[in-house]
């Protein structure tokens, strides 16, 4: 049971409990305080009440505008760190009913480079973050580490990172500014890994995803496009970050990045 899942049934629960009692209960009060005998609210009554336009908040929020969420893995890496906690828009790909996840309101589409957040075909109670390489109809291959779209090999730079831990700085990982379009963004090769060629055509209503941590990343190259159905949202901001690898601690230069 997702969070989501749970904020509906709290709000469910704490509606009829509010129903119930402007019907019977708060009736009964009414009678008897005629009669000369003064009823106290229920306790329950108090916390429903209380608790009912914050639940509604934070369920709608969460819902139809932004979900926070946790990057538990490096397969983002350099762009994600683990322990970075992100913010995703609910809504830029189009509004959504909660719980049921059904689009009511399309809003627009996922591009190639995009970092979206979708649920993972193979257990759709998990949650997955990747980057957006192909949309319905493009041709993705994937040969000696070079990506190409349509036939067409992306743009690659070498590049160095700045600020990158002194322990992590090795000669085998190597870093390039690769562009999608007008979109930029960094990925990592590590020179230790074969990797297999893959060409796919990807078909309609699906998208094909990839890591930027190229060599270690669970993606479609092993199994298969995200449906549309199955996409959460579009990850673009970084609202905090907890070093948990290097010891702990709060990684102060990561918090308000915006995810690119």
């Amino acid at each position: 049971m997702d969070f989501e899942f749970a904020l509906f049934l709290a709000l469910v629960l704490a509606g009829l409990i509010i129903l119930w009692d402007r019907s019977i209960g708060r009736p009964k009060r009414l009678q008897q305080s005629e009669s000369g005998v003064t009823l106290r609210m229920p306790l329950l009554v108090e916390y429903s009440r209380s608790f009912f336009p914050v639940i509604l908040a934070v369920f709608l929020l969460r819902a139809l505008v932004v979900e926070p969420f946790r990057i538990p893995s490096g397969s983002m890496l350099p762009s994600l760190f683990i322990g970075d906690f992100i913010l995703v828009s609910k809504s830029s790909y189009g509004i959504k009913l909660p719980v049921l996840k059904r689009q009511i309101i399309p809003l627009g589409t996922p591009e190639r480079g995009d970092v979206m957040v979708f649920r993972f075909p193979r257990d759709p109670k998990t949650n997955f973050i990747k980057r957006v390489i192909g949309g319905p109809g493009d041709v993705v291959s994937y040969h000696n580490k070079r990506l190409s779209i349509n036939g067409q090999p992306l743009s690659l730079e070498s590049v160095k990172l700045v600020n990158w831990p002194s322990e992590d700085q090795d000669e085998r990982i190597k870093t390039f500014l690769e562009s999608i379009g007008e979109e930029n963004h960094t990925i990592m090769i590590d020179s230790r890994r074969s990797s297999s060629s893959i060409r796919v055509k990807v078909p309609a209503g699906h998208y094909f995803v990839m890591g930027d941590n190229r060599d270690h990343s669970n993606d479609s190259r092993y199994w298969g496009f995200v449906p549309e159905e199955f996409v959460v949202g579009k990850a673009f901001f970084i609202w905090f970050s907890w070093d948990s690898a290097g010891g702990g601690g709060v990684n102060w230069s990561r918090i308000g990045n915006v995810i690119e």
